[in-house]
């Protein structure tokens, strides 16, 4: 099993002067310690206009300067949105990323999450998975050598040759974001990596697995000419410290993701309140002092704890044969002290026992794409439901609040 590091750059209230340049120099560091203690991969998303949630507009820019502080982690788009991008723009900027940090390119491609961020791209939250195919049959050709033309129901492109071209040929890998079991499926089905934004259990987490591969394997169908990527990685919350109870007091930031990722996911297709009009951290705040129990219950799942209590559960999503854990870390007020402390726990207790074990899972994986091992059709239809978004999370009084907003 490998191992990466996910970051949002969440950024909640109160704003100060200079805290987007810490957030911003935080974490650059903890990526620079991260590819010193031997993680993998270091992720960063693309979001706009999602305050406090997520202050990451330009990926490329942050992974370009973590490219010249690091040596060997895996840099990776997680994702890049091909609704509010041009296609040639994201070949530039996909290929600009790659020479300058050496050929340590992932390329994570998206839709965009909410229509907060799609509309003033002129998006429509229905159109955008057909947006983001078109996308993907447009660009993949950009990477090829000499000139590319395109005409597809949402993208045009006359005779040019896009450049520079990437390092890794014949581009760099290729993910799509993943967050319910159908976008598993048509990750597996396109022949792309998926990059499981979704917060799952390992018995669920066994069940993506299995619809991935069979998909890739039995059903696959390229949207376009590029090279597949056979990968299937999953985000999960995480705190490491010495006892379970010191973990779950650090990662009070975990509690906020999920209430902010609530706030922006859900009812995707109504426009937030005006920009500054609600502040996130305070209803936070206020929503933890009225459930305290829902709070609690939230820091219970994914990787938080004593590195013997994660070295238990990570042995279960290996024994469902995930390729790749994504550790997130960086959320809501979690201290850049804490976030370290926290990588470096957990690179020396418990990594080396799973990164030791890696041959053994590329070798299945070998048998299961040669077709050596044939995995069951398992009935997937419990784990359709969307479980990990703001799960324990109840935010219908800050949207009562947003109500009487817009109509005031």
């Amino acid at each position: 099993m490998k191992f990466g590091i996910f970051y949002e750059l969440q950024c909640p209230r109160p704003w100060e002067a200079d805290t987007e340049h810490k957030l911003y120099q935080n974490a650059l560091t903890q990526v620079e310690l991260a590819d010193k203690l031997g993680y993998h991969y270091a992720w960063e998303v693309e979001h706009h206009f999602l305050e406090e949630y997520s202050h990451s507009p330009q990926p490329e820019v942050f992974l370009a300067a973590a490219s010249q502080r690091t040596k060997q982690i895996r840099l990776g788009h997680g994702i890049i949105q091909l609704t509010t991008n041009h296609p040639a723009r994201v070949a530039e900027k996909v290929a600009c990323l790659d020479l300058v940090s050496n050929g340590r390119v992932e390329f994570g491609m998206g839709e965009g999450a909410s229509i907060t961020e799609l509309g003033p791209f002129d998006r429509q939250m229905e159109d955008k998975q057909a947006v983001w195919e078109d996308g993907v049959r447009c660009v993949t050709g950009m990477f090829k050598d000499g000139g590319w033309e395109y005409e597809g129901p949402y993208f045009k492109f006359p005779l040019r040759n896009v450049l520079p071209k990437p390092i890794q040929k014949p581009h760099p890998p290729m993910w799509v974001a993943c967050s319910q079991l159908e976008t598993i499926e048509l990750a597996g089905r396109c022949g792309i990596g998926a990059l499981g934004f979704q917060f799952l259990s390992a018995e669920m987490a066994h069940a993506w697995v299995h619809a991935y591969y069979n998909s890739f394997t039995r059903r696959q169908q390229k949207l376009a000419d590029y090279q597949s990527n056979c990968n299937i990685a999953m985000v999960s919350y995480f705190m490491c410290a010495e006892t379970d109870e010191e973990a779950r007091r650090r990662a009070d930031g975990i509690t906020f993701f999920q209430f902010s990722l609530a706030y922006y996911s859900g009812a995707r297709n109504r426009e937030r309140p005006k920009p500054g009009s609600v502040n996130v951290w305070d209803e936070y705040n206020k929503w933890k002092r009225e459930n305290p129990e829902a709070a609690q219950k939230a820091l219970m799942g994914g990787l938080v704890g004593s590195p013997e209590t994660i070295r238990r559960k990570l042995r279960k999503f290996e024994a469902s044969h995930v390729d790749q854990i994504i550790l997130l870390n960086q959320a809501g007020k979690n201290t850049h002290e804490h976030i370290c402390e926290s990588l470096e726990l957990f690179a020396k207790e418990v990594m080396p026992e799973f990164v030791g074990r890696e041959p053994e899972h590329q070798e299945w994986k070998q048998k299961v794409l040669s077709g050596d091992i044939v995995l069951d059709e398992l009935d997937t239809t419990p784990f359709k439901e969307r479980a990990g978004v703001g799960k324990g999370v109840s935010i219908s009084k800050l949207a009562g609040a947003e109500a009487a907003e817009a109509a005031g």
